[in-house]
């Protein structure tokens, strides 16, 4: 009789010692724990010791520290119908855990779907050239969708980035023939702005040189004096009557 009372003990020290391991709970500073009694939500705990009624209460633990996820990458038809490959990642954590648990099912898987529609929607409302230029723009936007969708959910986006915006090989060389005649207008728009002011300071020293016969005179010397210093070739120029007689004058 002393014998089947110790043999059915020990196994019920060991249930109870169980039971009593099972009550307590110890949450970091980072984690938060929700109560569930009898299946309904009883309250937010931690961090730190927790005890819980066995059979009567479970608990979910909840991480509150920032998530970074990586959106894979989304094919892109932007506005001006020209195919991409983009991805991002996002920086988000949980700010309600009642919410992260209650209201949706998986918050992290829900928050990657989401993430990836919206980055298509928001991305495919603009032109290739605002992608490449206006990242910081698009970024802000679609961080602000994604924070006000996933706040029924508890959770707080903190920041989206685009980290690649990938293009198929004809659209590299139609974007670098477009840069090469953009490099050609802006040449042919500066030589022409450049002959349009020497043109401008020629008529200006043409009306000075206008007004004085005499150095209109001079200057047509002048331009005699350099040809005849190249001696590759021997060159004929009538002389002008005008010419003679400002010498003349000139002499006088």
């Amino acid at each position: 009789m002393d014998f089947q009372i110790e043999f059915f003990g020990v196994p019920f020290l060991i249930m109870v010692l169980v039971l009593l391991i099972s009550m307590f709970r110890v949450l970091r500073e980072y984690e938060r724990g929700v109560v569930f009694l009898l299946g309904r939500f009883y309250k937010v705990k931690g961090p730190g010791l927790i005890i819980l009624i066995p059979f009567l209460q479970k608990m979910v633990r909840v991480d509150l520290r920032t998530v970074v996820m990586d959106v894979p990458s989304q094919d892109v038809i932007s506005r001006d119908n020209v195919s991409v490959k983009v991805n991002a990642v996002i920086y988000f954590r949980v700010i309600d855990p009642q919410k992260a648990i209650i209201q949706v099912e998986n918050f992290l898987e829900a928050t990657s779907q989401l993430s990836q529609t919206t980055l298509r929607s928001v991305l495919g409302q603009h032109e290739l050239d605002d992608m490449l230029a206006e990242r910081e723009q698009l970024n802000a936007d679609v961080q602000s969708i994604l924070d006000k969708q996933t706040d029924a959910w508890g959770i707080k986006v903190a920041n989206v980035e685009i980290k690649h915006v990938d293009l198929d090989e004809s659209m590299i060389r139609a974007i670098a023939k477009q840069a090469e005649a953009e490099r050609e207008r802006r040449a042919k728009v500066i030589h022409a702005q450049g002959e349009f002011e020497a043109s401008q300071k020629l008529l200006e020293a043409a009306r000075i040189l206008s007004q004085q016969e005499q150095a209109l005179q001079l200057r047509y010397l002048q331009t005699l004096v350099e040809i005849a210093g190249d001696k590759s070739s021997t060159l004929i120029f009538p002389m002008p009557i005008d010419l003679v007689a400002g010498l003349k004058k000139l002499t006088e």
